[in-house]
């Protein structure tokens, strides 16, 4: 009698073995970013405190968050050919170690500037376990999101102050300069200015720092996101500066004049203390017009560039397809 022969059942295979490589990369990546968090887990906390409580610093909480927000919109190019690179991924994960353990020696008096050493050590970490997961050709088509990280790290205090100075002095030129051209009587001493009644005093919490770092944050993603001419992208990010010195006296200049010829509370109210978004409107009123202008002749500059881009639409194409 012949037997009956039973088809033979294939043994399971080991989740372990049918991970993608792709995921394997990524679960390493968030291995190692979940140590380096762990790590620098007591300097993370104190920023995020800075953070929280210091409005010049209130922008560092969100650097890492667009980042990596960066980095998944932009992951078909990103991604599109992963490689290992323990060479130098390995090198930057000891550098950033070891500049985090040698800063302890280090007589650094202010906790700003040592949390910049410590944050800067860190950003050196993530780039280098980028680096480690994914490869260099990865890591060039990730480099603005990961220079953007850069803005994480707090800016020292003299360095600060030299900031704040420039923009207290740049506030007052560009307020006597609208007084002058609204005819409004005022004496102009440094950065205090004489009104019919009252003096004005731009100080360190009305040189527009946290609005001037904003304005400078958005320019620079817009610049990103919209162009693609190195010089422009640069033109946008740094004339974001006068921008927000001007805003800063318009902001002045309406409420002083406010405060001296309708209503003294103008000086002290709301406007004062929460208008920071609606003076904000003037900045982008400037600035959406020159991006627009920008990207008009960076379009027909490019108009012979054409069959270039659509070659190398192409070649990308064909690599993904591989």
């Amino acid at each position: 009698m012949n037997s009956l022969r039973l088809p033979a059942v294939a043994e399971p295979v080991p989740a372990f073995i049918s991970v993608p490589t792709s995921l394997r990369r990524h679960i390493w990546f968030l291995l190692l970013g979940t140590l380096s968090i762990a790590t620098f887990w007591q300097p993370l906390t104190t920023l995020a405190t800075l953070g929280i409580h210091d409005e010049r610093y209130s922008h560092v909480l969100l650097i890492p968050i667009l980042s990596g927000c960066l980095i998944y919109f932009g992951r078909r190019s990103i991604f599109l050919q992963p490689r290992y690179c323990p060479s130098a991924g390995f090198l930057g994960l000891a550098l950033g170690l070891m500049l985090y353990v040698l800063q302890n020696g280090w007589h650094l008096q202010d906790q700003n500037d040592r949390l910049s050493v410590v944050v800067s050590a860190l950003i050196l970490v993530w780039v280098s376990a980028f680096i480690l997961c994914y490869g260099m050709r990865s890591s060039r088509s990730a480099l603005f999101a990961l220079l953007f990280l850069l803005l994480m790290v707090p800016i020292p205090t003299a360095l600060l102050d030299n900031i704040i100075l420039a923009l207290q002095k740049g506030s007052a030129v560009a307020t006597y300069s609208l007084f002058k051209l609204l005819h409004v009587p005022v004496l102009w001493q440094g950065v205090i200015f004489s009104l019919p009644g009252v003096d004005i005093e731009i100080a360190k919490e009305c040189s527009g720092i946290r609005s001037s770092l904003a304005l400078f944050i958005t320019g620079t993603l817009a610049a990103h996101i919209f162009l693609q001419s190195s010089w422009r992208k640069l033109v946008l990010a740094l004339v974001t500066v006068p921008i927000a010195v001007f805003k800063n006296a318009v902001r002045i200049v309406t409420i002083s004049t406010l405060g001296v010829y309708v209503d003294h509370s103008y000086l002290t109210g709301k406007l004062h203390h929460q208008g920071g978004p609606l003076f904000s409107v003037v900045a982008f009123v400037i600035i959406t017009p020159l991006l627009f202008v920008l990207q008009k002749t960076e379009n027909r500059s490019d108009a012979n560039g054409l069959p270039k881009l659509t070659e190398e639409n192409h070649r990308l194409t064909l690599e993904r397809m591989k």
